[in-house]
């Protein structure tokens, strides 16, 4: 049994068709999906339809919340709440009622049996959609966020958009990267491949300047920014 976690998507459908064509060959069995599906990329209704179309277990991420009720105060940086909104009327405006309800009634967590182990995923931590976890977050804190929060043998989370695989007293806590939005110096797409005896995070080669002619073929509104981050990786 493989099952592939994705996360991070972020409207970036060229990112996606590749994800999932690498998907197929690997022979996964399962997709899971950890949040981030359509703010702030070019193709929002396509990516979702993409992820929809999957048949899969999907849950929220913060994206997933502003864009069905708003950016609020104190959830970014006062000086980057103007743009985001602006990002997140634009995303919504390409999306359909039923798109919007399907994101508003979206779980926060998901559990998956993968041979004898217990997975449990989220979008950020279990008890937040928002909240930063980093690769090197001393052990205590992890285990205080995620260990004490819910029994499982592994740990899956999105979010950073910085793909690792920490083993912690027996246990693992993984992130899987980002499909469409790197933030790790690395502009291919990242996913993460969970099977009974292995878990490997894979990198996906995309056409990156056909998404960056995406953004400016469809007006987003921080095309120039969104592009560099599909160009660098880095944010």
């Amino acid at each position: 049994m493989k099952t592939a976690f994705i996360a991070d998507i972020h409207g970036n459908a060229t990112a996606l068709q590749a994800v999932l064509e690498d998907i197929k060959r690997q022979e996964a069995d399962r997709v899971v999906v950890l949040g981030d599906l359509c703010y702030r990329g070019p193709e929002p209704k396509k990516s979702l339809d993409l992820i929809r179309n999957l048949d899969a277990p999907v849950i929220k991420g913060n994206a997933d919340a502003w864009i069905t009720r708003g950016v609020r105060d104190g959830e970014v940086p006062e000086k980057n709440i103007k743009m985001m909104r602006e990002e997140r009327e634009w995303v919504a405006d390409k999306l359909t009622e039923d798109d919007i309800s399907y994101l508003k009634n979206l779980p926060e967590s998901v559990t998956e049996t993968i041979g004898e182990k217990k997975v449990y995923g989220v979008h950020a931590t279990p008890d937040s959609l928002f909240d930063v976890v980093k690769p090197d977050t001393p052990e205590e804190q992890v285990k205080e966020e995620y260990f004490d929060k819910k029994e499982a043998d592994v740990y899956l989370y999105g979010h950073i958009h910085l793909p690792y695989v920490r083993p912690l007293e027996g246990k693992v806590i993984a992130n899987t990267g980002s499909v469409g939005l790197p933030f790790d110096n690395d502009p291919r797409a990242s996913y993460l491949i969970v099977s009974e005896n292995s878990m490997e995070l894979r990198k996906v080669s995309y056409d990156v300047e056909e998404a960056v002619n995406k953004l400016y073929e469809n007006d987003y509104p921080q095309a120039d920014l969104v592009a560099d981050v599909y160009r660098s990786g880095s944010l």
